[in-house]
């Protein structure tokens, strides 16, 4: 290896997108709605024993409201900062 180091440019890319974490988001009626689910399974599914399954899942439905998450500014920045790293591009002809 010699001492001098090449200039590293990134290959000119037509978009620069980072794909979403594949990350599941857990609804909180979840737990609720499994105990009504193998209730019904063990009991039938208009068994009276399942009532309190039943309204509690409905209590649950009615009152939680899932998380609003934030946009992701990670691509807006990626391509706002990318022509700085790539340098000058030639013209496409």
């Amino acid at each position: 290896m010699s001492g001098t180091a090449k200039n590293f440019r990134l290959p000119p890319l037509p978009r620069f997108r980072v794909k979403s974490t594949n990350k599941q988001q857990v609804h909180p009626c979840n737990m609720v709605m499994t105990s009504v689910l193998g209730c019904w399974a063990s009991q039938g599914h208009a068994a009276k024993g399942c009532e309190q399954f039943e309204q509690a899942l409905r209590t649950c439905m009615d009152t939680s409201k899932p998380a609003k998450q934030g946009k992701s500014t990670l691509n807006y920045h990626m391509s706002r900062l990318y022509p700085k790293i790539a340098g000058p591009q030639k013209p496409h002809v």
